[in-house]
């Protein structure tokens, strides 16, 4: 199933107390205690395949997850929905394995089994009792060394028609669902690798041959594009034996060409309207900003908390509460690897309109642009991030896909301890700072409006009608 365009959940391991730390933290003078800790060691084989194991022995189970470093940003326009087409067809069988036999050693006894694809990566994953390591092993192997030994025509259009079905229930016939493909569109020059949606067009999914799927395969599922980390009960010993036995004889592929991703700028304000089978409008507002690999991610992330979340926030007070004017708002900085996104989303209440709601929200930014958050603002925000932080650590899975994507993002399975380090130490003078480096006049304005209803779109005179991605006009690339 394709997954949101937010990085991995991260994950870690921290005590209670890490709580009361971020409230009162210690002296200047003494270093914080390093309150995150996951025992892992990590390795590489002769082939390239990445090793994480994380031995944990609190339940009789464990995860076992493999990140491939390769997502629909590694697609070419006319061939989009490759990286998603595929995830499906890596749970048609292998050489070794029937079709079905996954799911009986692992939901079968006890388990699960699923993947996702993001813009970045693709990652797959089983959690099973401990007594399934090896039998989980085997299946992820059997799938990376001999997939293309029974990978045929007939399988490929079944997983097409599957594939084709989910854009149909999440995109084509799904309220507002159009949305990521037009803010995409609107946002990015045409082959720009985050310009089109992780799900692909209908025209690109029946195009796609089983040549092409294959070509695919073998380009990015290789040992040298994959991150695999074991998370739970089991003999690190034991498990460093199965792998060598289960993944050493898999064969390296050609080294991975990345595409030259370009960060994206607006000159000015784009504004559209689409009219949508919905009951009720929206307004989404987008500026392009920066993605996992610059530190400012942190402090945009902070300034989503202090804008809207619980009823104090700044967005959520005056929209929800204080004005009455809407029925939720949002805000969210969405890293990918490469760039970004910082969203407001609001939904008005009955008597009220969206010009209203942009007015509200903008003049709520330039607001904290001039001022800057308090002292008080940025510690509640701090905090209700360290809290989902803290979420993220209480499964085998969760830790294994923090570890992974760790290993396959920054070549460093322990980066989780960076990002804490980073995201608890966002001060008021850098929220101040990249509020007013990113949410410029360079935006996107969307109205989505009920069909027959143009003119519920704010402001109206200056938006653009759009029916949808296709004829979304393109930025221009200066």
């Amino acid at each position: 199933m394709p997954i949101p365009t937010r990085k991995l959940v991260w994950i870690a391991l921290v005590a209670l107390a890490s709580m009361a730390a971020a409230q009162q933290p210690p002296p200047a003078t003494q270093p914080a205690p390093d309150v995150i800790k996951i025992s892992f060691e990590s390795y590489a084989l002769p082939n390239g395949l990445t090793v994480i194991l994380s031995p944990d022995h609190t339940t009789p189970t464990l995860a076992v997850t493999i990140m491939f470093h390769v997502g629909s940003k590694n697609e070419v326009p006319g061939r989009t929905g490759f990286a998603h087409l595929f995830e499906h067809t890596m749970f048609t069988g292998s050489a070794h394995v029937p079709y079905g036999l996954h799911d009986k050693l692992t939901e079968g006894v006890g388990g699960g089994n699923n993947a996702g694809t993001g813009n970045d990566s693709t990652t797959y994953y089983e959690t099973v009792p401990s007594n399934y390591l090896e039998s989980s092993l085997w299946l992820e192997s059997d799938r990376l060394g001999f997939l293309l030994d029974t990978l045929d025509l007939a399988k490929l259009n079944a997983q097409r028609d599957v594939v084709k079905n989910e854009r149909r229930q999440g995109v084509d016939n799904q309220p507002y669902g159009k949305v990521g493909e037009i803010l995409a569109r609107a946002t990015y020059p045409a082959a720009h690798p985050y310009s089109w949606d992780v799900i692909g067009s209908m025209e690109d999914l029946s195009a796609a041959s089983a040549d092409d799927v294959k070509n695919f395969f073998r380009t990015y599922y290789v040992p040298n594009n994959a991150f695999m980390a074991i998370v739970g009960d089991f003999d690190p010993v034991q498990a460093r034996a199965w792998v060598a036995k289960y993944f050493g004889d898999i064969a390296r592929g050609k080294p991975v060409v990345r595409p030259v991703v370009a960060p994206a700028t607006l000159p000015a304000e784009r504004r559209f309207h689409y009219e949508d089978r919905v009951q009720v409008s929206r307004l989404y507002l987008e500026w392009p900003t920066i993605g996992e690999k610059n530190d400012d991610q942190f402090a945009l992330d902070v300034l989503g908390a202090i804008l809207a979340g619980p009823r104090t926030a700044r967005l959520t007070k005056a929209l929800v509460y204080d004005q009455q004017a809407a029925a939720s708002v949002s805000a969210y900085q969405n890293s990918n690897e490469d760039v970004g996104e910082f969203m407001v989303v609001a939904t008005p209440r009955p008597g009220h309109s969206l010009t209203e709601i942009e007015t509200t929200i903008d003049g709520v930014i330039a607001k904290l642009k001039a001022e800057g958050p308090t002292a008080e603002e940025v510690q509640k925000a701090i905090a209700g991030e360290e809290l989902s932080f803290v979420r993220g650590l209480e499964s085998n899975l969760g830790k294994a896909f923090n570890l992974a994507s760790g290993a396959g993002f920054h070549g460093d399975a322990g980066y989780y301890k960076v990002s804490y380090k980073k995201s608890t130490s966002v001060t008021p003078a850098d929220v101040k700072r990249v509020a007013n480096k990113y949410l410029t006049g360079g935006r996107i304005a969307l109205s989505v409006v009920p069909n027959g209803k143009p003119d519920e779109a704010s402001k109206l005179p200056q938006s653009k009608k759009v029916t949808g991605a296709e004829d979304t006009p393109r930025p221009e690339v200066k």
